[in-house]
């Protein structure tokens, strides 16, 4: 490993997002040096071929005094927030997004301490609340749920930190990713898994157009951030291209067994259903020279053949 590599500290490595980050950064050892934040007790599943490649700090954000002189000897220049507890939809408003606020405040302080001078968190669109249409950095925030009322906060929190702390500071805000990995109860990989058994769960009418990136670009979008000095402040995270909710599932469904029957329309619309969501990606591009590579179509296809391949690990 070069002595100059760029020292990282990434938490939620062992996440959807995280664990791909991690895979890019390790792909590059000569130019960067990661360490990890693994909490007690938790699967890291998706890194375990990656752990010896990495040095791991062992602790909780709850407890910062377990993790605060380890992150000091490692001395991260940069820090990679993306550790997060109740990211899917049925726990938007479990009180379990408050500790999220203590936990990235916990991590602002440690990352001063410890001499980082880049501080990266992972924002998500729920921060904007029910729009239709292209949604801009700039669009006005209505968070509809604790979940994107709290990475709002922790986004105008660590603003405002980092300004005082002389830390670069950057949030992108993901809009929807999809990929190997995934949590097992959201869209894609819920309807994957239960076409591969022979079954069609309960499905909306579709008529929604969605934007979907795949985890790959998201992951390289972020690794292009942590290198692009001049990328500041807040940047969408999508594809920047919509498809509908019923054109995927029967992509999906045809990749899979042309021959299943989907049921659109046995579940009713959400209160406010959002029916168009896309990013614009055009600040995001135009600072840091970055694109989604990955067009949905070999996206889809290629994580259909991971939950194929590897399925039974999703269960773990």
């Amino acid at each position: 490993m070069s002595s100059t590599a760029t020292r990282i500290f990434v938490t939620g490595s062992s996440g959807f997002v995280g664990s791909h980050l991690l895979a890019q950064l390790l792909a590059e050892s000569r130019r960067y040096q990661a360490a990890i934040l693994r909490r007690p007790g938790s699967n890291p599943w998706r890194i375990a071929p990656l752990l010896k490649h990495v040095e791991t700090i062992v602790g909780d954000l709850t407890e910062p005094t377990s993790i605060d002189q380890q992150l000091r000897k490692f001395a991260p220049q940069v820090v990679v927030h993306l550790g997060w507890q109740g990211v899917t939809g049925r726990r938007y408003d479990d009180t379990t997004q408050l500790d999220n606020i203590n936990n990235s405040i916990n991590l602002l302080r440690m990352s001063a301490a410890a001499g980082a001078s880049v501080w990266i968190g992972l924002g998500s669109q729920a921060e904007y609340g029910p729009c239709h249409g292209t949604i801009a950095e700039d669009t006005p925030c209505h968070a509809m749920t604790l979940y994107g009322a709290a990475k709002l906060s922790v986004c105008q929190v660590a603003r405002h930190f980092c300004a005082v702390h002389d830390m670069r500071f950057a949030w992108l805000r993901l809009f929807s990713c999809y990929g190997p990995g995934d949590h097992a109860d959201r869209m894609i990989p819920n309807l994957i898994t239960n076409l591969l058994a022979g079954r069609c769960p309960p499905l909306t009418a579709g008529e929604q157009r969605w934007d979907y990136m795949h985890v790959e670009d998201a992951a390289a979008a972020i690794r292009n951030v942590i290198f692009q000095s001049i990328a500041e402040g807040v940047f969408n995270l999508g594809s920047g291209a919509t498809r509908t909710i019923r054109k995927i599932c029967e992509y999906i469904r045809d990749l899979i067994n042309p021959s299943l029957p989907l049921v659109f329309g046995e579940v009713p619309y959400q209160t406010n259903q959002v029916m168009h969501l896309q990013a614009d990606i055009r600040r995001l591009a135009e600072v840091t020279e970055w694109a989604p590579q990955i067009p949905l179509d070999e996206g889809l296809r290629q994580t259909v053949q991971w939950y194929r391949d590897k399925g039974a690990l999703f269960a773990a």
